[in-house]
């Protein structure tokens, strides 16, 4: 199995960047693990924010072909980090080959992207940026290869 993750745009703050890279790092000694930074889309004089919305969703759901599609979004699923461990093994014994994840931009995704999805999902009733949110999801990544390898991290 391997993680594909699309974020739009470069994670402009460093400190997070390094956090995404060093989680990525760590989750590769477990599974095969891909980041594709595709480019934000610009609103046009005129255009609303649900216009960027929809395109940036668009790119995202182009680049996501033939995978099971995971989306970030506050109204998803909330699950603690064993259920997330139990919900990746499952995936393995289904035999899925890619899971995709997706985070939206700063305005989050569409609602045509969410329906497409087969698990939206939340990381918390909380909001946080965008940026923290590949951080989070990382770490929590991480974390649950590291509960179905038995390993201290966890606790």
């Amino acid at each position: 199995m391997r993680f594909e993750f699309l974020f739009l745009g470069k994670t402009k703050e460093a400190y997070l960047a390094a956090g995404i890279a060093d989680y990525a790092k760590r989750l590769a000694r477990y599974i095969a693990t891909d980041i594709k930074t595709l480019k934000e889309q610009k609103t046009k004089k005129g255009e609303s924010e649900t216009v960027l919305v929809e395109k940036d969703s668009e790119i995202l759901l182009q680049n996501a072909q033939g995978a099971y599609l995971v989306c970030l979004d506050r109204t998803g699923k909330q699950m603690d980090s064993v259920e997330l461990a139990a919900l990746i093994e499952a995936w393995e014994m289904q035999g899925r080959k890619k899971i995709t994840f997706i985070i939206g931009g700063p305005l989050g995704l569409s609602s045509a992207i969410l329906a497409k999805a087969d698990l939206v999902l939340s990381l918390s009733a909380m909001t946080f940026t965008h940026e923290m949110t590949r951080l989070l999801l990382m770490e929590q990544l991480y974390r649950a290869r590291t509960i179905k390898a038995g390993e201290k991290y966890h606790k």
